[in-house]
């Protein structure tokens, strides 16, 4: 289990007790963040996607990936995040930018990806909807997306490697606790999650995804996904995470 650290929150000053979480590296080995003791953290006012991750290297197989930043909630009602070791070498600068974009992605704020043009896949039933959603997905960059096998079981529709996608056929707009699941989902693979919905998200579903840093689309009948939040335009414009 990893050792706690103490942390002093820099709104009301009470301490606590902080235990950096552990996430399964590509290697299998666990990995557990390396929060800098006697760290100052720093007051999150604000998420953003590129200071949402920190980079780290697995003391296992050396691999260098990124992982969610470290955040503990206070009961004041403040929400801090905590500095972690960097990892050593000429990657330290990667550092300086504050986190990557997602796991193993190098920080590129100002690249942007060039693609042919979007092919999309008419929607008559819920099963085209998922294949537009895939073909989406793949035309952004993400390689092996295929059809969950546990759909029933987790609510995830697609799968992929470092991605997995929930898609909405229904007319109603999809709500807060399927955007809550689909992150749950994601942290737990060490994923992005993508939500794909024919009939938009409700304003407390938008509002959580944005807090969460999940990308949004809403598909119209033609199947040409359309980005509704940040993250979803961070997406398309950067492209999908890739393996330093």
């Amino acid at each position: 289990m990893a050792e706690s650290v103490p942390v002093r929150c820099p709104a009301c000053r009470r301490e606590h007790c902080f235990t950096p979480p552990t996430f399964p590296c590509a290697c299998g080995a666990p990995l557990t963040l390396p929060v800098l003791p006697g760290c100052i953290p720093e007051l999150l006012e604000h998420r953003t996607w590129q200071e949402s991750w920190v980079t780290v290297r697995c003391p296992s197989c050396d691999r260098q990936d990124s992982w969610p930043a470290p955040e503990l909630g206070c009961a004041c009602g403040a929400v801090v995040r905590l500095p972690v070791t960097p990892p050593p070498g000429p990657d330290c600068r990667d550092a300086g930018l504050g986190a990557a974009a997602g796991p193993g992605r190098t920080p590129s704020p100002t690249s942007a990806v060039l693609r042919p043009a979007f092919h999309p896949v008419t929607i008559r039933t819920a099963r085209d909807a998922v294949t537009a959603a895939a073909q989406y997905l793949k035309w952004l960059g993400f390689a092996g997306v295929r059809q969950s096998q546990d759909r029933a079981i987790s609510g995830v529709d697609l799968r992929g490697p470092g991605i997995i996608a929930q898609v909405d056929p229904t007319t109603h707009p999809t709500g807060l606790r399927a955007v809550e699941c689909l992150w749950l989902h994601g942290m737990g693979d060490a994923a992005l999650g993508v939500f794909f919905s024919l009939a938009g998200y409700g304003r407390d579903a938008r509002q959580r995804a944005d807090d969460l840093l999940i990308p949004l689309f809403v598909m119209d009948l033609t199947g040409t996904p359309q980005p509704v939040n940040d993250p979803a335009d961070d997406l398309i414009r950067m492209g999908p995470w890739r393996p330093r």
